[in-house]
């Protein structure tokens, strides 16, 4: 049975008002509860474009590691006995020259232990800068 034959259904209305206040009330609490922190810049200086003038290249002496074993102070062939008569080698190769830098120039297939002796011999010999050189651009051959 249907009573309500002859009246329209009136369609329900959604009303957006309260929500509306609602969200408002939340977006004032959020941002009253808000921290706002500052964050820190980090000083950089950058690089300039003058030139300076040349900068003398320090004082070197090259040690040559090759992959056999041998060593080389300089070029010249030099005797590996222990690192008190190799560093007594550089001590005398370093003798006449201020603050020299010692430039190892080990082979790929050297091994770890002969670069290793090399460095302590320069810490006997109370040379204290060291560098290595490496190989730059194409590729390695096998």
């Amino acid at each position: 049975m249907n009573f309500r034959r002859g009246q329209r259904r009136e369609e329900p209305e959604i009303n957006f008002i309260p929500l509306i206040d609602l969200l408002l009330v939340v977006l004032i609490f959020l941002l009253v509860t808000t921290t706002y922190s500052k964050f820190s810049e980090l000083q950089v200086n950058l690089p300039s474009a003058a030139v300076d003038p040349a900068v003398e290249r320090p004082v070197e002496i090259a040690i040559g590691v090759g992959a056999d074993g041998r060593y080389t102070i300089d070029g010249a062939a030099a005797a590996w006995r222990d690192a008190g008569t190799f560093a007594q080698q550089l001590a005398r190769s370093a003798a006449g020259r201020s603050e020299p830098t010692v430039v190892v120039y080990a082979d790929a297939g050297a091994s770890h232990q002969a670069v290793v002796n090399v460095l302590e011999a320069a810490r006997l010999a109370g040379l204290g800068k060291v560098s290595f050189a490496t190989q730059t651009g194409g590729a390695r051959k096998p």
